[in-house]
């Protein structure tokens, strides 16, 4: 079931750079962020409250909030770096850097989490690399 979830994960984040793409256009990328940022809030606190799960926050712990918190910060971050690559860059050049973190995340889960690092693992690591070389030059 996770493939199935992975997969749609990977079309709404390809609809997504498409959408800003056109959604961005004479707007500020940082009002850009704002806005998207406001629709998925809403659809997040709705996704949570409608099934119920809103019962579990007191039970989250310090070290949760702390990871989240910053995971968040995180996202902001590369959501507004995002929108100001996508107005001045070329969506079929922006979108295979911003993948690029794809490597990035593996090596952060080798080094940070020790997950294994497999043959198969570098390889992958490696072809998306020479990927995105290939797309971006």
């Amino acid at each position: 079931m996770w493939i199935l979830y992975a997969i749609l994960a990977a079309v709404f984040a390809a609809a997504t750079a498409i959408l800003a793409r056109i959604g961005i256009q004479g707007v500020n990328p940082n009002l850009a962020t704002a806005i998207r940022t406001v629709v998925v809030l809403v659809m997040a606190w709705g996704i949570v409250f409608v099934t119920g799960v809103h019962r579990g926050i007191p039970d989250i712990t310090t070290r949760s909030w702390i990871f989240l918190v910053l995971s968040g910060v995180a996202t902001g971050a590369s959501w507004l770096f995002f929108f100001r690559a996508l107005q001045i860059g070329d969506v079929s050049r922006v979108v295979p850097i911003d993948k690029f973190s794809v490597v990035i995340t593996m090596i952060m889960a080798f080094v940070f989490l020790g997950e294994a690092v497999t043959t198969k693992g570098v390889i992958g690591g490696i072809l998306i690399t020479i990927g995105t070389i290939i797309l971006v030059l």
